[in-house]
């Protein structure tokens, strides 16, 4: 990064402090699986850590140690070396557009409803899904 991008990147971080809260604590709350936020408006933002990319699956240990980036617009989780954006988890983005696409694809693949079951047994009348055929590798 050269000079000029640095003086860009600093003050649009300048930009984005002042337009909106940032946050000024950080902690993890065993009880539920959340993230707890405190913001420079007085409210804290609780999150479930599973719906947030990097965090989801980590032990309570790993989730114990957060810090407060100092312009308070990200957390650092150390441990894990993942950092959390926090204007973008303000806003409902919880990590990368992939991520949160197959977030929104497991999520609606599990749901249940009657015009599932009625494709799956009408699938079931033509022979079900193809089995799988194993093919061996040959040099």
């Amino acid at each position: 990064m050269d000079e000029a991008a640095f003086e860009r990147a600093t003050a649009e971080g300048a930009r984005v402090r002042q337009e909106g809260p940032y946050a000024t604590s950080a902690r993890y709350l065993v009880t539920g699986s959340r993230l707890v936020v405190g913001l420079s408006t007085g409210a804290e933002l609780r999150v479930p850590v599973s719906l947030i990319e990097g965090l989801s699956g980590a032990t309570a240990e790993d989730l114990r140690e957060i810090e407060v980036t100092p312009a308070g617009l990200g957390l650092h989780f150390r441990r894990l070396d993942a950092d959390v954006y926090v204007p973008a988890l303000i806003e409902g983005v919880m990590g990368s557009g992939r991520w949160m696409a197959q977030q929104l694809g497991r999520v609606g693949g599990s749901v249940r409803t009657e015009r599932k079951a009625t494709a799956a047994r009408e699938n079931g009348k033509l022979g079900g899904r193809p089995r799988t055929r194993h093919r061996e590798l040959t040099d």
